[in-house]
């Protein structure tokens, strides 16, 4: 029979830590070169050298590491598609990106490196903490692969990058780096949403950025395991998971001995909730025992 352990898993604690050093990682350069953050220069008017000069330097959206540019996966199919033309130099940027992802799991990048999960987490809190109520299922989550399906179709109708202009994830490194206050409107809209609506919707449903690494995310080889024999079925588990409670049904169920849906985003809340230790994260090859 299993037995409850005292002590939590620190999976969560890691993971607020790489999201902090993510942010770091794109501010440090800056202020390395005496150019500030929020639009501001500290020190001396004529900056010896500019922050794109550096080994490193970027955001989230896109980036140079000693020369190699890295791109936004989903920018360069919406920039193919708005342009009609293959552009190599945009889908070796993105390559890395995609491999990277698509050997451990897509929606990892939601869960260890998008800025609006780390806000929304402190919100989740928050809501508890005034007891504010709201939709566990807002909208169905696959709803967010149409609307990934959707911005690509209109960048290549408008030819214009109609999602970057509202992307919260462009938005925010813009806001942070160069003082632009052009995505606080899409954050505000996002955190009323959360209050108001449904439970995560953004990010569980609605977030085109996220269908994409739902889809890429099916094929990771990273994931949430479980240990049927230990589990006592307390569903804690589902409580408290970010993306959506029935992607733990299967392993629940015992149907599967992973969680198979691409949605997953090894946050790790689930395993450090789990009383018994019945669920870790470890590497499974992907299966097609079950569709989800």
């Amino acid at each position: 029979m299993a037995t409850e352990r005292k002590g939590k898993g620190h999976i969560s604690l890691a993971r607020h830590v790489v999201q902090v050093l993510v942010l770091a990682l794109f501010c440090i350069p800056p202020l390395a070169v005496g150019q500030g953050l929020l639009g501001a220069t500290s020190g001396s008017e004529e900056l010896a050298q500019t922050a794109s000069t550096l080994p490193f330097f970027g955001s989230l959206s896109s980036s140079t590491l000693a020369g190699l540019v890295l791109a936004d996966p989903f920018a360069v199919l919406e920039t193919i598609m708005a342009s009609k033309d293959v552009v190599v130099g945009a889908l070796v940027g993105a390559l890395p990106i995609v491999l990277l992802y698509g050997i451990v799991r897509g929606r990892a990048f939601c869960g260890w490196a998008c800025p609006v999960n780390l806000v929304l987490e402190p919100l989740d809190a928050l809501r508890a903490k005034l007891g504010i109520k709201v939709r566990e299922h807002g909208c169905p989550r696959h709803v967010k692969l149409w609307v990934a399906l959707g911005a690509l179709v209109v960048a290549a109708v408008t030819g214009q990058l109609v999602w970057e202009a509202v992307n919260p994830i462009s938005l925010f490194s813009k806001g942070l780096l160069f003082g632009s206050l052009t995505g606080l409107a899409t954050f505000v809209g996002i955190i009323v949403v959360d209050l108001v609506w449904g439970h995560r919707v953004w990010c569980r449903a609605l977030c085109p950025l996220g269908g994409f690494y739902e889809a890429l995310g099916t094929v990771g080889t990273v994931s949430v395991k479980m240990d049927y024999d230990a589990c006592i079925h307390c569903d804690r588990c589902k409580q408290v998971c970010l993306c959506d409670p029935e992607i733990l049904d299967g392993v629940l169920s015992g149907a599967t001995k992973r969680v198979e849906a691409g949605d997953c985003m090894l946050c790790g809340k689930c395993v450090d909730t789990c009383p018994t230790k019945a669920l870790s994260i470890g590497f499974a090859a992907p299966t097609r025992t079950k569709k989800d």
